[in-house]
């Protein structure tokens, strides 16, 4: 491993101060550990903001948004009861995700700071214009295809977190601050495609550190038809091939507004705004819910051999806008979306 300056700030007035080119911000560690470890990370410092104040809290505002600080762990937030009544698919992406073990300690900026798990990404050997910018893409070389949406030909990663997804889908907040003061992102606009700059994978500025996180009151309308659908090889934690973040606000027996967000499909969650005003004023039905996935994948090309990927993509969105329309669970399973949860709906073969 590369020598690297490890310092503990005590405010964020401080980490900022410290923060330079070559710096990167520690929390949890689950993700920027390892990749130091490979050498796919070699920072000249790093900044442990685990003791900053301020940052491990999770509030309702006054106007019913919840706040939810960077380093509250992913464990907590999915047990909050806040979140569990206002944002239930919040909760159920975040138990989804990784292991008991790793959601103990990963925190909330950390997952929309994680890395691609591309294998060529991880690996230093090999051409990345993601980690390396200029050297190419050994992955699409390979044929080894990942994104079916948004991809380029500078890179076919995918982003691989859970917890964005939802987040997405409910018009999220993300809160920054930084040498030029604080602002605000959508998650949506968070994450970038990689077009021909695949090294710039977030909106942040050099320097600016994400405080927390905000999901509107209006997430609360949703509540009673959310869900989260992950598929993926291992039922007990893996990361996803494909997944689908959908909520809906049913009035009078039809859809007065719907919420519909894709996993695992680009280097960002994949908003799928044509699927959701498709769905707006229809009664729910099968054939309803196989059109909005249809629209939500129309622009999916494959970046490789991963043709299969866009219909399982298809059939993973339609069934999650099925299992959103049937409702949200009164008690969500210890393992969501998976063949040992409490009903039919819960198993995660799209």
């Amino acid at each position: 491993m590369k020598r690297f300056d490890f310092i503990q700030p005590a405010t964020i007035e401080d980490a900022l101060a410290a923060w330079e080119p070559g710096a990167v911000w520690l929390g949890g560690g689950t993700n920027i550990v390892d990749l130091m470890k490979t050498g796919a990370m070699q920072p000249d410092k790093v900044i442990d903001i685990t003791r900053l104040p301020g940052l491990s809290e999770i509030e309702t505002l006054p106007d019913g948004a919840i706040r939810i600080g960077s380093l509250v762990r992913n464990s907590d937030l999915a047990d909050h009861p806040q979140i569990a009544r206002h944002a239930p698919m919040v909760a159920e992406a975040l138990l989804a995700g990784a292991s008991g073990q790793l959601r103990n300690a990963a925190t909330v900026g950390g997952n929309l700071m994680q890395r691609t798990r591309c294998a060529y990404f991880q690996d230093p050997t090999a051409a990345c214009n993601r980690r390396a910018p200029g050297t190419g893409c050994d992955a699409a070389q390979a044929g080894d295809g990942m994104a079916i949406l948004g991809w380029s030909e500078a890179c076919i990663a995918t982003n691989p977190s859970d917890f964005c997804v939802p987040l997405a889908a409910l018009d999220a907040v993300v809160e920054v601050q930084g040498p030029e003061g604080a602002r605000e992102i959508p998650v949506a606009a968070f994450h970038l495609l990689p077009g021909d700059t695949p090294d710039r994978e977030t909106d942040l500025a050099p320097g600016e550190l994400i405080i927390g996180v905000r999901l509107p009151a209006e997430a609360t309308g949703f509540a009673a038809n959310a869900r989260y659908l992950k598929v993926r090889d291992r039922t007990s934690y893996a990361f996803a091939m494909t997944s689908a973040a959908a909520a809906l606000r049913l009035e009078d027996g039809r859809i007065a507004e719907a919420r519909l967000a894709l996993g695992a499909v680009a280097a960002k969650p994949w908003r799928a705004t044509e699927a959701e005003a498709l769905l707006a004023g229809q009664a729910p039905d099968d054939a309803l819910f196989d059109r909005a996935a249809e629209a939500a994948l129309a622009g999916a090309a494959p970046s490789g051999g991963n043709a299969w990927k866009i219909d399982l993509a298809r059939r993973t969105t339609a069934r999650s806008l099925r299992m959103a329309a049937a409702g949200t669970p009164a008690e969500m399973p210890a393992l969501p979306a998976s063949p040992f949860g409490h009903s039919a709906e819960d198993h995660a073969h799209a």
